[in-house]
């Protein structure tokens, strides 16, 4: 189902476990999206294509359905997808209710890895990456794997 086309109160979100995923995954990793989708109401949504209504969708529905769980799965490195995980994490703040989540993100479309709410609340905060970034650099030898951007600016795409 569609995020933004999901009536709050329907009734198959009430005290469900939702997995909220990038319209793409599917397409990119069907296998990961079957398996991440098991005994989940799975909601997508691309904020690319779609409006900042996903913040305040997602905090009306944990407000009005009481999910028992949320689940994000998007693809790393995606600026809109990373919206979706900062939706979920201001939206449980601006409620004020802990609800159990998760945050996936599949790596170069393939490999599944979990992440903590922190590391999108970190990510959020560019001086704080930047002092990362500053105590090892060597961390962008990873970004190397990931990014066409980052390998184009070097010199090496």
């Amino acid at each position: 189902m569609k995020l933004l086309q999901l009536w709050v109160k329907a009734p198959q979100l009430r005290g469900a476990d939702l997995l909220i995923v990038g319209e793409c995954v599917k397409e990119v990793n069907p296998q990961v999206f079957e398996e991440m989708s098991k005994g989940k109401v799975v909601l997508s949504a691309c904020p690319e294509g779609e409006s900042a209504l996903i913040y305040g969708k997602i905090g009306t529905i944990i407000r009005a359905s009481r999910p028992r769980s949320i689940t994000v799965l998007t693809i790393d490195g995606s600026p809109h997808c990373f919206l979706l995980h900062a939706a979920v994490n201001e939206a449980i703040f601006i409620i004020g209710n802990e609800i159990p989540r998760k945050h996936y993100v599949l790596v170069n479309g393939t490999e599944l890895v979990e992440i903590s709410p922190d590391a999108v609340r970190v990510a959020r905060y560019l001086h704080i990456v930047e002092q990362i970034i500053r105590r090892d650099p060597s961390i962008l030898r990873n970004l190397e794997r990931c990014s066409l951007e980052y390998l184009h600016s070097r010199g090496k795409y």
